[in-house]
């Protein structure tokens, strides 16, 4: 919105972008916060008694996300799913700290956190030379019934009958 400049120190912004900055601001805030802060009426001012007031969290949400992250296990979840979602949380807390993971980071992460049971799956992917982390594709719909007609699974698969049984 070019108002970055309205929160620094001895600015020479406009008092109409110093407004929108503070409405902005407000608007972004917790109720309680809105109303403790509600005398504050120059944007610089505001953001720096709420610097004040959370600059701190680094120092605790730091340690916490890297210990996170360095206990991250696939083994440890139900599904994928609860594992990315995991390692988002995680990722966004170390990114919010200054910390940077690389995509090659996580797939490194969950490639070697794979359970002793999976280590060939584990080599198969490493040699694949996946350089992103991407969301599942969904499966194409028609090339999905090709293939299973391919494999000579007819539409009465499933179907609670038993070997030998035709359609009629």
């Amino acid at each position: 919105m070019g108002l970055a400049d309205t929160i620094k120190d001895k600015n020479q912004a406009s008092n109409q972008d110093r407004a929108k900055a503070m409405i902005f601001l407000r608007h972004h805030l917790d109720d309680g916060l809105k109303m403790e802060y509600l005398t504050a009426k120059d944007p610089v001012i505001l953001w720096n008694n709420l610097k004040d007031r959370y600059d701190h969290l680094k120092m605790v949400v730091l340690p916490q996300a890297r210990y996170d992250w360095t206990h991250l296990r696939l083994q440890d979840f139900k599904s994928i799913s609860e594992y990315n979602s995991a390692m988002f949380r995680i990722i966004s807390q170390l990114k919010l700290c200054g910390d940077n993971i690389t995509d090659y980071d996580m797939l490194e992460k969950t490639f070697t956190t794979f359970h002793a049971s999976n280590m060939l799956l584990q080599q198969q992917y490493l040699e694949m030379g996946f350089k992103n982390v991407l969301s599942i594709p969904e499966v194409n719909e028609t090339n999905f019934h090709q293939a299973k007609r391919g494999r000579g699974l007819g539409p009465s698969r499933g179907h609670g009958r038993g070997p030998g049984v035709k359609n009629s």
